[in-house]
């Protein structure tokens, strides 16, 4: 299994410097933010968004204060966008810690947020990065829309594989697209490059996602979530969208039933996963997040054979072959 410290390399030193500038983008006079954004800091992750930054930055360029720019911007958006899911989702749980939701209640967390995302704005604009802030504000429209898409579905209890993948593309890969195009941005690149670096983001975004859906059928406690979860807030996956269409329609019929009725129930769970797992869902989700994968490979072997090229192989490679 490849090692994030080992892709890291190449970028290390600037991550290193990254984090610190990030500790101070989020600082305030307020002592109730400082608490609950060390709180943050503490269970920060693998940071995989801002790798993604730096390493294209330096596959199409060079690493500039752009790419610290671009890199906060970013992180200060998906942290945000992490503190309101909890809240939407009524979650008391993120990465196997209790959530800022679960702690300080849901006012404090949708609170922390927005000052989460006006305190991107504000460096944006102190930076004079317009392009940038266009950049990371589209993506965060196209996550809404994801989201709302999502809900609009889960209530009808309809989805098919390309209403799926819009979902997928908008909630998920839109995220790590920007990414890897401010990434490019900030090195100097041309809009040509940008715009390669974008697609390759979002194929690399749409693997991420599917294999995301895949640990809903995993064993409990392998990735600090349970088994089911997704099938409980009726989401509609890759493999449990295939399953649905490869089985027989009565049957079918009575699973997305039993999924509105009694979404809550374990058993329910366990019926869902076995009749995924009976009917092909995660052979094919595996197989199409392969093929993600490998678009966004062909993508990076069109750049020259750098440390960071290589870094950013092996950082596709770990999407699709992580553990958690």
């Amino acid at each position: 299994m490849i090692k994030l410290e080992d892709i890291r390399e190449p970028v290390r030193l600037e991550m290193k410097e990254f984090n610190k500038r990030f500790k101070n983008s989020i600082s305030s006079n307020i002592p109730l933010v400082n608490l609950v954004t060390a709180y943050i800091l503490k269970r920060k992750g693998k940071q995989m968004r801002p790798l993604f930054v730096f390493l294209t930055s330096k596959l199409t360029g060079d690493i500039t204060p752009s790419s610290y720019t671009a890199a906060s911007l970013i992180e200060l958006m998906h942290t945000a966008t992490l503190v309101h899911d909890d809240v939407v989702d009524d979650s008391n749980e993120r990465r196997g810690a209790f959530s800022v939701k679960a702690i300080w209640k849901s006012k404090i967390a949708v609170l922390l947020g927005d000052f989460l995302l006006a305190k991107g704005l504000i460096l944006a604009v102190q930076e004079k990065e317009y392009d940038l802030l266009e950049i990371v504000s589209n993506a965060s429209r196209e996550m809404s829309e994801g989201e709302l898409l999502q809900l609009q579905k889960s209530r009808s209890l309809n989805i098919d594989i390309e209403t799926y993948y819009e979902v997928i593309q908008k909630k998920t890969a839109t995220l790590i697209a920007s990414c890897t195009s401010s990434g490019a941005r900030a090195s100097g690149a041309s809009q040509e490059i940008v715009d390669k670096a974008y697609e390759m983001g979002i194929n690399i975004g749409m693997a991420f996602q599917i294999k995301d859906d895949l640990f809903d059928y995993q064993d409990n406690g392998l990735i600090g979530k349970p088994a089911g979860n997704d099938i409980k807030e009726k989401k509609f996956t890759l493999p449990l969208i295939y399953a649905l269409n490869q089985s027989e329609r009565r049957q079918s019929k009575a699973i997305i039933r039993k999924i509105n009725k009694g979404n809550k129930s374990q058993e329910v769970v366990k019926e869902v996963i076995r009749f995924v797992k009976e009917n092909g869902g995660l052979e094919y989700a595996s197989e199409k997040m392969h093929e993600f994968k490998q678009k966004a490979i062909e993508t990076l072997d069109s750049f020259p054979d750098t440390p960071a090229r290589k870094s950013l192989k092996d950082l596709v490679e770990y999407t699709v072959a992580r553990k958690k």
